[in-house]
């Protein structure tokens, strides 16, 4: 299955918004620049929501044929592993395979052997890699430490790829693997072996999340140092472009960026730079749709704004509860938490330039957006209220959604 140039993943958190969220896919293609979008939804929201997989493609089928959509789309089973991928094989076609618990695990000294020895053409020797300055050289002591931390990795992720090419059929899936969920950044030797490691274990990988360097938070910019990132982004572009070469992996082998969402520091340099090398990207991200969909309730007033502050009251009230699953991409200082009786004395201009990310607003405020962005479970429990309200307040959420995707996110990355 062929995956495109660029593509973009919206998360949409209680299958609401496909339409709205299409409709900014529509506005680039109108601005000359094809993206396709890929919904996800990991295996914890539907456990939190109550939702199923199948739902997805549901209503991102329903979406495209309502708007008369024909240049594709796709359905992720995010961050899936051995546990958790069979509920998401017949309703998806992008599988992200997440191996971030099996780097540093088991591995035999034989396996780690094998591997440098299948790949000793690497080691010790000066590589020319088209893009980066000087020749790469790996020696052997990082490429055993790199094949210790990573191969158990790549294993895990061969089991999982195994089973949904068992059920779907050679090419019937788009193969994504995460390794970005961890602590330590991987460079660009790293990702190359990494690669190497994956062709040989028959893994026909796409695209791949590496962790790059700085914080990637849930909903807010990026807090780290951007001429690092930029430098670190387009050596991995020159060492994937190499290694779909090299190791007869697929030619349309991309970087994808994870927690992508608000990056907008990165944006201009990641748009910079795939133009530069012609190369293919996916962004991946999710909550903020939920994050405007709590904005346009509360732009409306009335009962929209009551639901949102009730929302916020809750959250705060079991915030140790719900900030845990998410504890390290997250950073929320408890001081600039605004008491829930100050924010029950809010107008909708408050709570919304509260909430809204605009870094320019003297009122935005980071923690209370990533408190809101994780109180989403607060909304599930609501159940039918909070779904009465949003269907009241439709096309305020719907206007939010559409925005948000098109101006803040998509519009800074792919146009010049």
């Amino acid at each position: 299955m062929k995956l495109e140039k660029y593509t973009f993943g919206c998360g949409d958190r209680f299958g609401r918004e496909a339409a709205p969220q299409l409709a900014a896919y529509e506005k680039m293609a109108a601005a000359g620049v094809e993206v396709i979008p890929v919904w996800n939804k990991s295996d914890r929201e539907h456990r939190i929501i109550g939702s199923e997989p199948p739902s997805v493609r549901e209503a991102a089928a329903a979406a495209a044929a309502a708007a008369g959509w024909t240049r594709g789309f796709h359905v992720d089973a995010d961050h899936i592993n051995s546990d958790t991928v069979d509920p998401y094989i017949e309703s998806s076609d992008f599988f992200t395979i997440d191996v971030a618990r099996s780097i540093d695990g088991a591995v035999s000294t034989g396996d780690v052997d094998d591997f440098l020895k299948t790949r000793e053409a690497l080691i010790d020797k000066p590589l020319d890699i088209p893009g980066l300055g000087e020749p790469m050289r790996i020696s052997g002591d990082a490429a055993r430490e790199a094949a210790r931390r990573y191969l158990p990795a790549v294993q895990s992720a061969a089991a999982v790829y195994r089973r949904i090419h068992d059920a779907r059929g050679e090419g019937g899936f788009i193969t994504e693997i995460s390794i970005d969920e961890t602590a330590v950044p991987q460079g660009p030797r790293e990702l190359l072996l990494i690669l190497a490691a994956a062709a040989d274990a028959g893994i026909p990988v796409q695209t791949i999340a590496p962790r790059f360097s700085g914080r990637f938070n849930k909903g807010v910019d990026y807090i780290g140092d951007v001429r690092t990132f930029a430098g670190e982004f387009e050596a991995d572009l020159a060492v994937i472009a190499y290694a779909a070469r090299r190791f007869g992996l697929p030619r349309d082998l991309k970087l994808s960026v994870h927690s992508g969402s608000d990056k907008f520091a990165l944006y201009p340099e990641i748009g910079r730079l795939i133009r530069r090398h012609d190369a293919g990207v996916h962004v991946k991200t999710a909550g903020t749709t939920w994050l405007e969909e709590i904005i346009g309730l509360a732009e409306s007033g009335g009962s929209g704004l009551k639901t949102a502050k009730t929302v916020y009251e809750r959250a705060f009230e079991r915030r140790e509860d719900l900030c845990a699953p998410y504890a390290e991409v997250i950073d929320i200082d408890e001081n600039r938490l605004p008491a829930p009786a100050a924010v029950n004395t809010w107008d909708s201009r408050t709570f919304t330039r509260s909430l809204r990310h605009e870094v320019s607003d003297e009122l935005y405020n980071p923690s209370f957006r990533q408190l809101i962005h994780v109180g989403y479970k607060i909304a599930a429990e609501m159940g039918p209220k909070f779904f009465e309200v949003l269907d009241e307040h439709r096309e305020a959420a719907a206007k939010n959604v559409t925005a948000n995707l098109y101006e803040r996110h998509m519009k800074r990355l792919f146009l010049p």
